[in-house]
């Protein structure tokens, strides 16, 4: 990830005794921003932690040189990828993309004028879902229980989801990802970066609901994987995989179960889900607090 850092800054960040590099921020004009396991702290121009008023200022050639980097100098040949704020890194490293957005015809044509740019390490976490799976997976070659993952944001449910996937499609179940924000799979020109398993399909970039067409016409899964449900019409998709017969594993935001119980998605979903995996904040990311079966 470091290669596609301007030279100043990626100097800076060779410096440092990271461990567990999480994201590396540059802001025009502000102090450089590293986060690693530990947290979050500033840069000096010397490569050292340090305080605000000591830190690197980001300028704009190390934006502009950044970009440059991470664009392979062709900012056009990105534009769609760009649109949806982020752009993915080989080793599905994520750039996110903040600026001046630009709209054309009632919808958002490009964003120029970038003011920063936040690197985020992709890293699966081989084993997070072994104290789930045998759960979800009661019995081999039995149907997997349709799993919904509730967490509030930042507590590793997509990490969850994602090591899920890996050993459900290895226990031999044909599995279906719609990736719509390219995150569970981390794909890279189409192609995963990171281990979902032996038997998984990705469909990177669909929407729920094309994807969901798309794997029931043509993939034939036995389970569809997608993260981040929660709009109205995400019930009618998950009813459309209950009458096909299709088990699904998804996550959401939220607290608690009896919190999403009163969602109007949830209601319409024809009570699809098994079973509900409650993630923890309270007690640290990636801790799960309890495993609800539902029917």
């Amino acid at each position: 990830m470091l290669n596609y850092l301007a030279p100043a800054v990626r100097e800076l960040m060779k410096r440092l005794p990271l461990r567990d590099l999480e994201e590396i921020r540059l802001r025009l004009h502000r102090p450089l921003m590293v986060r690693d396991g530990k947290g979050s702290f500033y840069v000096s121009a010397q490569g050292r932690p340090c305080s605000p008023g000591q830190a690197y200022l980001v300028s704009r050639d190390d934006l502009e040189r950044t970009l440059q980097l991470i664009t392979e100098n062709s900012w056009y040949a990105w534009e769609q990828e760009i649109l949806g704020g982020y752009l993915t890194l080989p080793g599905g490293h994520r750039v996110g993309i903040a600026g001046q957005a630009v709209y054309s015809g009632g919808g958002l044509k490009t964003i120029r004028n970038i003011s920063s740019l936040n690197f985020r390490q992709a890293r699966a976490v081989l084993g997070a879902a072994d104290a789930v799976v045998g759960q979800v997976v009661p019995r081999l070659g039995s149907p997997v229980l349709s799993t919904l993952i509730v967490s509030p944001p930042g507590c590793g449910k997509t990490t969850l989801l994602r090591d899920l996937t890996r050993q459900v499609a290895n226990l031999g179940y044909q599995v279906v990802v719609v990736d719509e924000r390219s995150e569970i799979a981390s794909s890279y020109q189409g192609v995963p970066q990171l281990d979902v398993g032996v038997q998984t399909d990705v469909l990177d970039g669909y929407t729920k609901e094309l994807g969901v067409q798309h794997a029931l016409r043509a993939l034939a899964p036995q389970v569809l994987v997608t993260d981040e449900i929660g709009h109205q019409s995400d019930g009618w998709i998950l009813a459309e995989l209950a009458r096909s017969g299709v088990k699904v594993m998804a996550t959401c935001h939220g607290n608690s179960w009896e919190q999403l119980k009163r969602r109007n998605w949830l209601k319409d979903s024809l009570g699809i889900f098994e079973l509900v995996i409650i993630l923890s904040r309270r007690l640290g990311p990636g801790t799960i607090e309890s495993v609800l079966r539902i029917s």
